[in-house]
């Protein structure tokens, strides 16, 4: 595995005990820590894990999974600029067929400009924009 986009859903599943997909997000991530492919992540995705915790009393909890982005060797986090929220946008209006979120736009965007065909998800809009998901 090259190059992998890491989701909301996974790193949510991952940290949260409580979310339905937590023991297969665990087990998956156990299963490649040893062998960790490089991970690249936007500042939409960073923005929606601090909100998910927050918004549910987990303030530290947010500042702590954030702080771990920020400081990762392993994970690249690429802001949202001007650029990127443009083309993110016109994926966006170009997809009304569609339930994505702005936040799976600007990923769909950069998996396609960084040439990534996977990412570590939970959601199902990644396999509809044509990407492979693990775990699968």
């Amino acid at each position: 595995m090259k190059t992998v986009f890491l989701d909301t859903s996974y790193i949510i599943a991952l940290e949260a005990a409580d979310d339905q997909n937590h023991k297969a997000a665990l087990e998956h991530w156990l299963s490649i820590a040893a062998s960790l492919p490089q991970l690249v992540t936007t500042s939409y995705v960073f923005g929606e894990i601090a909100t998910y915790f927050n918004s549910r009393a987990q303030h530290a909890k947010a500042v702590e999974i954030g702080n771990k982005l920020i400081k990762s060797t392993s994970a690249q986090l690429i802001h949202v600029n001007e650029d990127l929220f443009f083309e993110s946008w016109r994926y966006f209006e170009q997809h009304a067929d569609k339930s994505y979120s702005l936040t799976d736009c600007g990923s769909f965007v950069i998996m396609n400009r960084l040439g990534i065909k996977s990412a570590f998800t939970f959601d199902r809009h990644f396999i509809q924009a044509g990407f492979e998901k693990f775990p699968r």
